[in-house]
């Protein structure tokens, strides 16, 4: 690897093309210098003329000699427009490269049409103002409005592009609990590909033509009509593991889109009854991301605690199941 020097994050940044990358092309030897920066960023870059060999311009396909200078001026453009908003955030881990957060359910991550405030990203603009520069600012991977848990977000570009690396490459480790409908005997996969609804648009189905899409499950805690499931996610699609549990007909307690209509265990107890008529979001909860630390490469654990809500659904199951057993009632 060559020498790159970079005292200070506005100078430009400075490395030698190595002898042996003679006859190569300048974008692909760029990204081979630059390995903390996305081919997509820094082809804008060179276009852009913030990418300069032997102190000139160049284009992506100019093919190097060997031995030239290359300097790159990486400084990131406005990339999220929204409003900073003053929105609590509970930070579980965070350092000058990441931050780490628990999102509450009914917190929609990104602005759009129907949510131009009140979300995630408003929160982080105002706990940073320089995430405005990064790609969605900073959020890496998303989380249902309605599904609670752990986040990764990047506060460095250099952090973005090597956490999507990550995830991309499956390096990842991400674990849901999910209350689902039934009484599941064991664990296992669900490797069914997944893709947009071929009639409702809003919803996502198991389908042939589909990207690849694989959730590992085991089993937490068995009670007398439901389970709560571990799930694993090997790949990441929206609502995946929504619609695999859907799919197995094991769908996840209180999910609007797939769900279907409530189902209330015959002889439920009158306060199992009322929890699960008033849980009204998938029973859902990112607990536990795992991941490389960007800049030191070493292991990141960070587990969100079971929101509320959850811990009293829960609690409602394990009471009305001990009641059963206790009573001999099925």
């Amino acid at each position: 690897m060559p020498e790159v020097r970079n005292d200070e994050p506005s100078a430009p940044r400075e490395a030698r093309v190595p002898e042996a990358a003679a006859g190569r092309r300048f974008d692909a030897v760029l990204a081979e210098l630059f390995p903390e920066y996305s081919r997509s960023r820094l082809a804008a870059w060179i276009k852009s003329g913030d990418a300069l060999l032997d102190g000139a311009p160049a284009r992506p396909r100019d093919l190097v000699r060997g031995g030239e200078a290359v300097s790159l001026v990486a400084e990131a453009e406005e990339q999220t427009r929204a409003e900073p908003e003053d929105i609590p955030l509970d930070v579980l881990y965070e350092d000058s490269e990441v931050f780490v957060l628990d999102k509450p359910a009914g917190l929609v991550v990104h602005p759009g049409a129907g949510n131009p405030t009140g979300t995630l990203v408003n929160g982080l603009l105002h706990r940073d103002p320089r995430l405005a520069a990064l790609p969605r600012a900073g959020i890496v991977h998303r989380l249902d409005k309605d599904t609670s848990g752990v986040m990764v977000v990047a506060r460095t570009l250099q952090a973005h592009t090597a956490l999507v690396a990550q995830l991309s490459a499956r390096e990842v480790h991400r674990q849901y609990l999910a209350v689902v409908v039934g009484a599941l005997v064991s664990g296992g996969t669900a490797d069914a590909a997944i893709d947009r609804h071929p009639r409702d648009r809003i919803r996502m189905a198991v389908r042939e033509d589909g990207k690849d899409a694989v959730t590992h499950y085991r089993l937490r805690e068995r009670f007398h009509a439901h389970t709560l499931l571990e799930c694993r996610l090997e790949t990441g699609r929206t609502h995946q593991i929504r619609v695999h549990m859907a799919h197995l007909r094991h769908p996840i307690v209180g999910d609007p889109l797939y769900g279907g209509p409530l189902r209330l265990p015959r002889g439920a107890s009158d306060e199992l009854v009322a929890a699960l008529r008033g849980f009204k979001r998938q029973a859902l909860h990112a607990e536990t991301l795992e991941f490389a630390h960007p800049a030191s490469g070493e292991p990141v654990r960070v587990v969100a605690p079971v929101p509320a809500d959850m811990q009293d659904l829960l609690r409602a199951l394990r009471e009305d199941t001990s009641a059963r057993e206790a009573g001999g009632r099925r």
